[in-house]
C-alpha cells in the first residue's frame, strides 16, 4: 500500500485539476450525466464495515482475466470515483508517507555527520601524537608537567618528518588521556611492594661454591698418576658444585711411599690459586667426620667408575649420593675423567690445576735447583722454565769468577722407563732367558694378580708380536743406539731419570760406555743432600720431573709413561717452542732393529732420524687426547695465528 500511495499522488492532482472536485464533488452534484452511475450509487458500499482483507485488496473492476493491466494510479483513480476508496483517507496516507521519508532521510544525514565528526577528531588527535614537529593542542596538557613528559618521550620515539604508523595508535591516545586526567590519582600500593611474602627468604649465593657437599679423594699410583687424579678431582668438584677436601695419597706396594699431598705440593698455594673456582678445606666438618661412609654408601671405588667417564656419569650417579649423604669418597681415584667431551671451563680448570696450582714444596724446589745448577756446570744462566719449577730458588747466588765463562753447558734428560713394574706388566721378553721369565712371572703374581689370571684364561699375543707392534719398552741398548743414530756425541751431558733400572748397573753399562757423561740424581747430590728424600720414591720422582722438564732437550723411551707425558706437556706449555722433545715411534724402531745384523750404519742413521723427525710435528691437541700431554688447545693455550 505504501508504494501505491506514493504513486497515486501526482495522478490524483492532475485528475482534480481537469475534473474539478473529483469524487466528492461528483457525489454532491444534483444531476448525473449517466443514469447508470446514479443507480450504482443508490446502493453505496460502507468501507468502514468492510473487513481488512477486503480493504487491502479491492476488486479489479476490469476483471482478473482481463489482458489489460492498468497502472496503480489509474486503478486508484477509478476506485476513488466509484467510491471504493475514501479520498480524504487516501490523502492522509500520502502525507504520512512523505513525512516518514523526510524524517528517515534526516536521521541518516545526521548519523553520517556524527560519524564523520568522530573520525575527524580521532585523526586530529592521532596526528598530534605521531607528529614530532607539532605539540599538543590542549592548553591543559601544556600546563601539566606529567603530560609534557609523555609528549617528550613520544617525540623522542618519532623524530621523523612523516608520522610513524603504529597498530596501537588508538590505545596510545587513550593512555595519554588517562594519564592526564589521573595525575592526582594515588598509585596502586602493590606497584611498590613485593607481592610474594616468601621472596625475602631467598638470598644471593651464586658466588659461593661447594653447596652440594664434600668430595674426598684418595689417589692411587705414583706421583704422576696422583697428579692427574688431583686435577681430575678438581674438575669433578667444580662439575658437582662441591667442596674439595685436600686429597690424600694411598700407600702403594710398588712405590712404597707414605708421602701425602702436603709433603710434595704447597697446600696453601693450591687452595688460594683455585679459590675462584672451587672451595678447598683441609678436613670434613665435625658433623660429618663421625659418619661411616662405607655403611651409608658414600664410598666409590675406582672399579665402580669407568675409565674416561664422561661428566654425565658423575651427574647421574655421583651427584645423587652427594645430595643424600653430603659427602662422597673416591677411593683409588685415578684417570677417571674423559678428555672429551668436556665443557670449556672444566677443561680449562684442569689446565689451571696442572700448570699453575701444583707447586712443589720448598724442600723439593731447593734440591731441584741444585740439580739444575750442577747439570749446567755451575753456569749462571737460567732456563726458561726454572722459575715455574723451583720458584725463588731459580736465582743462583754463585759469584762470578774471573777468567771463567758463566754460560752453562746444555744437557739432555733421558727418561729410561725400564723399571721392573713396567717390564713385568708389558709381558715382553728382553733377552734374559728362562731366569728372566721366572723372575717377572713371580713379580706379576704378587703385584698384578689380575694379569696373571688373564694369562691363564685367555690367549694373549706372543712377546715377539708385542715387540713388532711397538708395545714393549725400549731396552737400554736400544735407547743408546737411537741416541747415537740421532747424532748425540760422546761429550753430551745426560741426566738419567728413573730409579732402579731393571738389571741394575750391568744393564746400564752399555749406556755409560758410549756416553760417559751420563749421571743420575744420586750421582749429583751428596749423601747428606739426598738423605731427606730417601725412602720417599714420590719425592725423588719430583726431582726427576724438575730436571727433565727444565732440560735443554728431553728424550723419552715410552710415550705412554705418565712422567714423560706430564714433562712433555709442561715443556710445551711454558717452553715457547724452544724446548725440543724426542718421542720415538717404537713400532717403526722395532722394524729397524729387526735388521740389526744386516743393515748398514748410514742406512740405520737415516731411518732412525726419519722415524723420530716425523714425531716432532707441531699440532693442536687431537680429540680425545689428554690436555696434560697436549696443552695446545683453546682451553689451555692461545694461538697468535688466531689473533
Amino acid at each position: 500500500m505504501a508504494s501505491i500511495g506514493i504513486s497515486i499522488e501526482p495522478n490524483a492532482k492532475k485528475k482534480e485539476e481537469k475534473e474539478g472536485d473529483g469524487v466528492g464533488a461528483e457525489a454532491r452534484a444534483p444531476d448525473q450525466p449517466n443514469g447508470c452511475a446514479r443507480s450504482f450509487h443508490s446502493r453505496p458500499l460502507s468501507t468502514a464495515n468492510t473487513p481488512r482483507s477486503r480493504q487491502s485488496s479491492p476488486r479489479n473492476p476490469f476483471g482478473s482475466s482481463s489482458s489489460y493491466a492498468p497502472s496503480n494510479s489509474f486503478r486508484f483513480g477509478v476506485m476513488e470515483r466509484l467510491g471504493l476508496v475514501s479520498g480524504s483517507k487516501q490523502r492522509k496516507r500520502r502525507v504520512g508517507k512523505v513525512w516518514y521519508r523526510k524524517r528517515a532521510k534526516g536521521v541518516a544525514v545526521g548519523a553520517v555527520g556524527l560519524l564523520a565528526c568522530f573520525l575527524l577528531v580521532n585523526w586530529w588527535m592521532l596526528s598530534r601524537i605521531q607528529d614530532s614537529n607539532r605539540g599538543f593542542g590542549y592548553g591543559f596538557l601544556r600546563a601539566n608537567s606529567s603530560t609534557l613528559s609523555i609528549r617528550e618521550e613520544l617525540i623522542k620515539l618519532g623524530k621523523v618528518k612523516r608520522p610513524q604508523k603504529t597498530i596501537y595508535a588508538k590505545l596510545l591516545a587513550k593512555a595519554v588521556h588517562a594519564l592526564a586526567e589521573g595525575q592526582n590519582k594515588p598509585e596502586p600500593r602493590e606497584l611498590w611492594v613485593e607481592p610474594y611474602l616468601l621472596a625475602s627468604t631467598w638470598r644471593p649465593c651464586a658466588d659461593q661454591r661447594g653447596d652440594n657437599g664434600y668430595i674426598m679423594v684418595s689417589a692411587n699410583g705414583g706421583i704422576n698418576q696422583q697428579r692427574v687424579a688431583v686435577c681430575n678431582a678438581v674438575a669433578v668438584t667444580r662439575l658437582l658444585n662441591a667442596t674439595l677436601v685436600v686429597p690424600k695419597f694411598l700407600y702403594s706396594s710398588v712405590w712404597r711411599d707414605p708421602s701425602q699431598f702436603g709433603d710434595i705440593y704447597q697446600e696453601e698455594h693450591f687452595s688460594n690459586y683455585l679459590k675462584p673456582d672451587i672451595r678447598i678445606v683441609k678436613e670434613l666438618p665435625q658433623e660429618l667426620q663421625s659418619l661411616d661412609l662405607e655403611a651409608i654408601g658414600s664410598v666409590v671405588t675406582d672399579a665402580e667408575i669407568m675409565k674416561e667417564a664422561k661428566p654425565s656419569f658423575y651427574l647421574k650417579h655421583i651427584l645423587p649420593i652427594l645430595h643424600r649423604n653430603r659427602v662422597v669418597h673416591f677411593v683409588g681415584y685415578g684417570n677417571r675423567l674423559s678428555s672429551d667431551p668436556i665443557p670449556f671451563q672444566l677443561q680449562r680448570l684442569r689446565c689451571r690445576c696442572n700448570f699453575h696450582a701444583l707447586k712443589f714444596v720448598p724442600k723439593i724446589q731447593e734440591a731441584g735447583a741444585l740439580l739444575l745448577k750442577r747439570m749446567r756446570q755451575n753456569g749462571r744462566n737460567l732456563g726458561p722454565l726454572d722459575h715455574y719449577l723451583v720458584g725463588p730458588f731459580s736465582e743462583t747466588k754463585m759469584k762470578r769468577k774471573k777468567g771463567r765463562s758463566t754460560k752453562g753447558s746444555k744437557f739432555l734428560a733421558l727418561h729410561l722407563r725400564f723399571e721392573i713394574d713396567m717390564v713385568a706388566h708389558s709381558l715382553c721378553e728382553f733377552g734374559g732367558g728362562d731366569e728372566e721369565r721366572r723372575e717377572l712371572e713371580s713379580y706379576r703374581e704378587i703385584h698384578f694378580p689380575a694379569l696373571t689370571q688373564l694369562k691363564k684364561t685367555a690367549k694373549l699375543q706372543s712377546p715377539a708380536t708385542l715387540r713388532a707392534e711397538g708395545l714393549c719398552p725400549l731396552m737400554p741398548e736400544e735407547t743408546v743406539l737411537m741416541l747415537a743414530a740421532l747424532g748425540f756425541n760422546r761429550k753430551t751431558h745426560m741426566f738419567l731419570a728413573g730409579a732402579h733400572i731393571y738389571g741394575g748397573k750391568s744393564r746400564l753399562a752399555v749406556l755409560t760406555s758410549l756416553y760417559p757423561n751420563l749421571v743420575t740424581k744420586e750421582n749429583l747430590l751428596s749423601s747428606s743432600e739426598i738423605q731427606p728424600f730417601m725412602n720417599f720414591s714420590s719425592q725423588l720422582a719430583a726431582l726427576d720431573f724438575i730436571v727433565c722438564t727444565a732440560a735443554d732437550a728431553f728424550a723419552m723411551t715410552d710415550s705412554g709413561s705418565q712422567l714423560s707425558s706430564l714433562v712433555s706437556g709442561y715443556r710445551v706449555y711454558y717452553g715457547g717452542g724452544k724446548m725440543p722433545t724426542i718421542r720415538p715411534n717404537k713400532r717403526r724402531l722395532a722394524d729397524i732393529f729387526l735388521k740389526n745384523n744386516t743393515i748398514e750404519w748410514k742406512v740405520f742413521e737415516g731411518r732412525v732420524q726419519k722415524a723420530v723427525r716425523q714425531t716432532k710435528r707441531v699440532r693442536a691437541r687431537p680429540v680425545g687426547r689428554s690436555v696434560y700431554r697436549y696443552p695446545r688447545c683453546k682451553e689451555c693455550m692461545c694461538s697468535t695465528e688466531e689473533e
